[in-house]
């Protein structure tokens, strides 16, 4: 893959691009005693990429001692299993999700979309990923002890457990799936959420957040007048239908 394996966004923040032009990201804090928690693991062929970066950052797999997931999600989970066994950290998901990633499978997609109704038809052959064990099952409004805090905002939709994490030490938001920011901000494919309704009301509470990077799972981090650019977005993108 080309150009540098992490990319450090902020204080204590970097993020790790697993495939090309920044379509996939995972997420690292690094807190002060040296300890790294690693935020979406990604496919299932992502934990050596994620190792890649880890190692640029001058960290190694035993440096972490955390995995969180914004949702259960193959793209974001698929690799939790793998790391978690190269690691021995913990994985925490927000607990409405956490049994789908027990179980190794999706939530339910859009069933007003035929590609929604195929998936959910399919089930686990379409959606299912290495099932996981989970340590810590998250909340909303939770702050976690990692590099000086990072808080959980709860934004169902995409999932039903979906959440954004805020690091206000360093002003970075990770969105998670809420929106991306492939070529421009968007909102998710409508099949691939659970209620792409409620995915684009929930999301809303980003702009009411303060921060001053905007970092996506899918898509390039805004780190000049991040806030200011979602919130015109949310303020303008039309709800899905």
């Amino acid at each position: 893959m080309a150009g540098p394996p992490a990319h450090q966004l902020a204080d204590a923040v970097w993020r790790i691009p697993t495939a090309p032009f920044d379509l996939l990201n995972t997420f690292a804090f690094v807190d002060d005693d040296g300890q790294v928690t690693v935020v979406d693991t990604g496919l299932k062929s992502t934990p050596p990429r994620v190792i890649a970066g880890l190692a640029a950052m001058g960290k190694t797999p035993a440096d972490v001692t955390r995995i969180v997931l914004t949702h259960a999600h193959g793209d974001h989970a698929a690799g939790a299993a793998d790391l978690r066994s190269r690691t021995g950290a913990p994985v925490a998901i927000h607990q409405v999700d956490a049994g789908y990633a027990r179980r190794g499978e999706g939530p339910p997609r859009d069933p007003s979309t035929l590609l929604g109704r195929v998936l959910n038809r399919l089930g686990p052959r379409a959606s299912g990923f290495p099932a996981v064990e989970i340590g810590e099952e998250l909340s909303d409004g939770q702050v976690l002890p990692i590099a000086g805090g990072l808080r959980v905002v709860h934004t169902p939709g995409h999932s039903p457990g979906h959440v954004a994490l805020l690091h206000e030490r360093s002003g970075v938001l990770v969105t998670g799936d809420s929106i991306f920011n492939v070529r421009k901000l968007r909102w998710s494919v409508r099949a691939f959420c659970t209620d792409i309704r409620l995915n684009a009301q929930t999301a809303h509470v980003l702009g009411e957040l303060d921060y001053a990077v905007a970092a996506f799972t899918h898509g390039s981090p805004i780190t000049q007048g991040a806030r200011e650019q979602v919130r015109s977005f949310l303020r303008d993108a039309a709800i899905p239908d």
